[in-house]
């Protein structure tokens, strides 16, 4: 009996061992596949390396590609990044949420501190850093949440580092071209 109760012992320990090996594994190749994808990958659209020359710095917006360019006066390329529009619904508001296309003026801007005073609803408060308003509400600005897909009420996004060169390049008065989704 007491090398039954030895043996039934030493399988339970091994079967144990074996369960913990097994889902340690399972969690240890989840989680190096969770953290080698990438969070955000830079676009691949490149941007014309230059443009008809305006007299004035030009931000270029490609829903379709998320990605920007920033052309200087002279119709150079200077500039080109991640981006992220407006999204095709939000369910929050009841309404398509697609960031207007078309040729725009920056008419007003705000540096680090700027926030919503529309969003979150009700209540206002989320961070728009270096915010550069191009249509009524509508802004560039920076944002940590700069997915490969279009996800804002509107605004257009980029990312944190960005939005200060953004800003210092684009006094009011630059243009802002929206192309099409």
């Amino acid at each position: 009996m007491r090398l039954n109760n030895l043996f039934s012992g030493a399988v339970l320990i091994f079967v144990l061992t074996a369960m913990l090996f097994l889902v340690g594994g399972c969690t240890t190749e989840y989680k190096q596949a969770k953290t080698q994808q990438p969070q955000y990958t830079e676009p691949s659209y490149q941007f014309p390396s230059s443009r008809t020359p305006t007299g004035r710095n030009t931000f270029v917006f490609s829903p379709r590609h998320h990605a920007y360019g920033l052309y200087n006066a002279h119709g150079t390329l200077v500039s080109e990044g991640r981006a992220s529009g407006g999204k095709a619904y939000c369910s929050d508001v009841g309404r398509a949420c697609k960031t207007p296309v078309g040729s725009f003026t920056i008419g007003r801007k705000k540096g680090p501190e700027c926030v919503s005073s529309k969003f979150p609803l009700g209540r206002g408060g989320a961070p728009m850093p270096h915010c550069m308003f191009f249509h009524g509400g509508y802004a560039i600005h920076g944002s940590p949440h700069v997915p490969n897909y279009n996800a804002s009420h509107g605004c257009i996004r980029v990312p944190p580092g960005d939005a200060p060169y953004l800003s210092s390049h684009l006094p009011v008065g630059s243009a802002v071209v929206v192309e099409p989704y």
